[in-house]
């Protein structure tokens, strides 16, 4: 019997984007079992609590079309270091994805210090789709900050909680 392979995705997710579910899905075809890491990241000023993150993406995830490859899925909220939450799920995969060039200057400096920190958690990056190289959750919420349709890069669901937050109807 193989051994089962954990993988987690670690995010502000504020709010998830289609990006994000995109990657997601595509993360469920490596591992078997697979964590979301929704983090606090007080720096970032998050528009949503770390509660109704974790429930948007628990929320995303139960609808998503295509399944998740009989993958299983967690969600959780984590405040401690990447390395630390990683090894708490026992996870061997971080999962991260990448839009832009200037994506991938941070994530090397943090792959560098990650396998610093564990060596025996490999760094597997998802290049974004292209349909979805351009989201970003800062750019979406002040899309919806601004009076704009966000309806391209979120769910009908997210799309009611952020027009909800900034005072549309």
């Amino acid at each position: 019997m193989s051994k089962k392979r954990t993988g987690f995705y670690p995010g502000t997710f504020d709010p998830i984007t289609l990006g994000h579910v995109d990657i997601i899905q595509r993360a469920t075809k490596t591992v078997d079992h697979l964590v979301i890491g929704v983090a606090i990241n007080r720096d970032k000023g998050p528009m949503f609590t770390l509660d109704e993150r974790v429930e948007m993406v628990r929320d995303e995830l139960s609808d998503v079309a295509g399944g998740l490859n009989g993958c299983t899925i967690d969600v959780q909220p984590f405040d401690n270091l990447l390395m630390h939450c990683a090894e708490q799920h026992s996870a061997s995969v971080i999962v991260r994805g990448l839009r832009a060039v200037s994506d991938f200057e941070y994530e090397f400096q943090m792959v560098g210090m990650n396998r610093r920190l564990n060596s025996e958690i490999e760094t597997v990056f998802l290049m974004a789709n292209d349909k979805y190289q351009f989201i970003a959750s800062r750019l979406v919420k002040e899309i919806a900050r601004l009076d704009g349709d966000v309806s391209a890069f979120v769910s009908p669901s997210v799309m009611a909680r952020l027009y909800e937050r900034v005072g549309r109807a």
